[in-house]
């Protein structure tokens, strides 16, 4: 310990840190990981987030499904536009209204897809899926109990032609969806001002052509909500693997097309695949350089 001289009457020291046993890594490893994990789940902005993410999902399939019901209940008189239209601004009302706080996710294949592309932390993934799925569940319920639970009410998602038609129209309609949020969200060059008409926009248009088909889903939450509620899971898995992996390519391909910087192989680094084929095809010589 040191001495420095004082400083309008007041004395201070310093200590060297040289004078103290210094923490090994695996100690400091064992600490901090647990710490980081429960910092995460026990600060209120994440806290903020899932109740944004919660209140946003429930108000998404609530007012989606509800439309649906009543085209049921009333002769059709909302239509397929009509139907399409609420969902669009459904969309584009809560991505101005919590966008800010929670990034306006209520899909569970949007967290994915943006974990997978490094833009969202992959411990908060589990937690923002869950709330996801819990808002749509009862959301579903909460129309179930509203009109009375009858059997030809069902707002979940079903193909109404080939598994393989439906699993192929999620995969490009919620890719569209993707891409576009991604262009729109992430991308500094973006109008943000303009995000959520685009998003709204976009799952407005993929209700219009897939929707007689699929029923649009985009979403593994809005299609297993309702499921969980009504217990019909026919062809749940559709609405599972084809969103999850069309907003995952999405998510991708716009990151391809992101303005950059880096070197090539910079840019790749996180496909593994091209990484792979680039470290394969140098030189003997300049693999070690890497």
């Amino acid at each position: 310990m040191e001495e420095i001289p004082a400083v309008d009457g007041i004395r201070a020291t310093s200590f060297r840190i040289s004078d103290y046993p210094t923490p090994s890594p695996s100690a400091i490893t064992a600490t901090s990981t647990p710490q980081k994990f429960l910092k995460c789940f026990i600060s209120v902005h994440f806290v903020q987030k899932l109740i944004a993410e919660f209140v946003g999902t429930y108000m998404l399939i609530f007012a989606g499904c509800a439309a649906i019901i009543l085209n049921i209940n009333k002769d059709n008189v909302v239509t397929l536009p009509g139907i399409a239209s609420v969902w669009g601004l459904v969309v584009m009302v809560l991505v101005y209204s919590v966008g800010h706080v929670s990034g306006a996710h209520f899909n569970p294949a949007v967290t994915i897809a943006f974990a997978t592309s490094k833009r969202f932390p992959w411990n908060q993934v589990p937690a923002y899926v869950f709330v996801q799925v819990v808002g749509s569940t009862l959301a579903s319920g909460s129309l179930r109990l509203i009109f009375n639970g009858k059997e030809d009410q069902f707002v979940g998602t079903v193909p109404a032609g080939t598994n393989l038609q439906a699993l192929v129209l999620e995969f490009i309609t919620t890719f569209y969806l993707m891409f576009v949020i991604a262009a729109v969200a992430t991308d500094d060059r973006a109008m943000k001002h303009l995000s959520g008409v685009a998003i709204g926009a976009t799952v407005s248009l993929d209700i219009l052509f897939s929707g007689p088909l699929t029923g649009a889903s985009m979403n593994p939450a809005r299609s297993l909500g309702p499921a969980i509620v009504t217990g019909h899971y026919k062809g749940l898995w559709i609405y599972i693997i084809g969103p999850t992996w069309g907003a995952i390519f999405g998510a991708w391909t716009y990151n391809l097309m992101r303005q950059t910087n880096k070197s090539w192989y910079e840019f790749t680094k996180s496909f593994k695949i091209l990484d792979f084929i680039y470290i394969r095809n140098l030189p003997m010589s300049e693999t070690h350089m890497i």
